[in-house]
């Protein structure tokens, strides 16, 4: 076994007998993690984009940007991935989701042991009830995606709701969980439900409740921008006329505000477009595409709404400076379509389940290449902003530090000081492969990673090691030197066959632990 691969274990596995506390924290920080599904690299204004973030861009900009921060291409490896600490096939995540997380604590589960109230509002791809692991609250959707507006039985009134999963004349219902009971079909009495607007509601009650003395954990993971594209009349109303300009010219836009802010290297150039020339589109075509993208954004505007929402709680109630808070997204922009038969009606409404397709997934992930499931850039690198006043050194700045979300069970565990377990309810427990940021947060701009990432996920594959990158689709490795071509255009198999041989070694002998090829 590779020692320069996996001697890194011993670094965060500094507990052998189960959970301990350090010390006690004379301030504990309040920790909030916000993870959105199928968004793009650079659809935050923050990150290049035209769509209206302005609490998220406040965060950002008053925060930390990391411009390397990657997640493993797919809704639940991801979210497996960052509620653990391990790599997905750790958990067994990395195939299926419908079995417990195996080897693994779970962040709600540290955050307990050093006595923090832990709310989790949202998604969770998983058959796994979070309240049964470590967490005091948990409502949301137990399952992938569902209709926004309404995830079960059609209201008096209206028409049907587009669901995924039709089987002739049935439907198959996603689970729905509040305060921890499970219900299946889901069928809200209020029209005004929306996931995202409901989700917030449920986090802003519990913190509402929690005890002023007592810190918290809150993991509010959103559905949006994940299909269907379902958004609220007067969003959508914002960005009617704004995408008629078509992909190339919003995606040149999006590079050019991209070089702007900083948060491309130097050297950086738009990756070649994958979307057809909008001039070849019928008019008929340009109009579905820009309504299409105009719900997308309408989506990804109302999660900055419930962020600010959350934001003007924590101020009112004095809590802001010591709140830790990350965003990121769970994969790459989407270029996956959803075909059912039972979506009628216009874009952006209940009755029509819509994807956001390839060409505008290609302008999401500006200006890289590749998308969801892919283990190419597009496919698997996120926007990652840290935000915490009383904490962060340099507010505005932005880090190059690659960052997997293997890391972030090992940062948040330095920050709160809580020990990692060997074992945990008499069962084995494996050490994360994460190594910590927090040292970025507090100022350190040093290059701490050491060790090599890895990615898997059904035909995408990729290892990093430094600045070089060695990625497949359906087994044909590519390699890239990230240092001079980020976008992964040159591929340099040819010219650096050592390079090459010595990463395919690296990748193969990680794979080979879980019966990966």
């Amino acid at each position: 076994m590779n020692s320069k691969i996996f001697g890194y274990v011993l670094i965060i596995a500094f507990s052998l007998s189960g959970f301990k506390e350090n010390s006690s924290l004379e301030n504990p920080p309040n920790v909030i993690l916000i993870l959105v599904d199928d968004m793009g690299y650079s659809d935050l204004g923050s990150y290049g984009s035209e769509i209206a973030t302005p609490h998220l861009d406040r965060l950002a900009f008053n925060g930390l940007r990391f411009t390397n921060a990657y997640n493993t291409s797919k809704c639940f490896p991801s979210r497996a991935c960052l509620i653990t600490g391990l790599y997905s096939q750790q958990t067994g995540y990395h195939e299926s989701f419908s079995q417990p997380m195996r080897n693994a604590i779970t962040l709600g589960e540290l955050f307990q042991s050093k006595g923090y109230t832990t709310l989790w509002s949202g998604k969770h791809h998983s058959r796994e009830n979070p309240v049964e692991r470590g967490f005091d609250h948990y409502s949301g959707l137990l399952d992938g995606a569902a209709n926004h507006f309404n995830p079960g039985l059609r209201r008096t009134g209206e028409g049907q709701p587009a669901q995924k999963g039709l089987k002739k004349s049935n439907v198959t219902y996603r689970n729905w969980v509040i305060e921890g009971e499970v219900f299946n079909p889901y069928t809200p009495k209020s029209k005004d439900f929306y996931t995202t607007d409901v989700f917030t509601d449920y986090a802003l009650a519990w913190l509402n409740d929690v005890k002023s003395n007592k810190p918290f954990f809150l993991y509010l993971s959103y559905t949006a921008p994940h299909d269907p594209l379902m958004a609220w009349p007067e969003d959508i109303e914002k960005y009617k006329n704004r995408y008629t300009e078509g992909y190339e010219v919003i995606r040149k836009q999006r590079f050019k505000k991209q070089q702007q802010l900083g948060i491309l290297p130097k050297n950086a150039k738009l990756s070649k477009a994958e979307h057809p020339p909008w001039n070849t589109l019928t008019d008929q075509e340009r109009e579905e595409e820009s309504r299409t993208m105009a719900v997308y954004a309408a989506m990804i505007d109302r999660l900055d709404q419930n962020v600010g929402r959350v934001l003007e709680l924590l101020k009112k109630q004095g809590k802001l400076n010591n709140t830790l808070i990350l965003f990121a997204s769970d994969n790459g922009g989407s270029s996956e379509v959803v075909s059912i038969s039972n979506g009628v009606g216009k874009i952006g409404e209940l009755t029509n389940w819509k994807s956001l397709g390839k060409n505008w997934a290609n302008v999401s992930n500006t200006p890289y290449r590749q998308y969801k499931n892919w283990s190419h850039e597009g496919g698997i690198k996120t926007p990652l902003i840290a935000h915490w006043p009383e904490k962060i050194k340099n507010k505005g700045g932005v880090s190059h530090l690659p960052v997997h979300f293997i890391d972030f069970l090992p940062t948040l565990q330095e920050v709160i000081q809580a020990q990692y377990p060997k074992k945990f309810k008499g069962t084995d427990i494996l050490p994360s492969p994460g190594v910590s940021f927090l040292p970025q947060l507090l100022g350190d701009e040093s290059e701490r990673r050491d060790t090599p990432l890895f990615w898997q996920w059904n035909r995408g594959k990729a290892v990093r090691e430094g600045n070089w990158k060695m990625v497949a689709y359906n087994n044909d490795w590519e390699l890239y030197n990230l240092e001079t071509d980020p976008v992964e255009e040159k591929n340099l198999m040819q010219e650096e066959p050592e390079k090459a041989e010595e990463l395919k070694k690296h990748y193969h002998e990680w794979a080979k632990q879980f019966e990966i090829k």
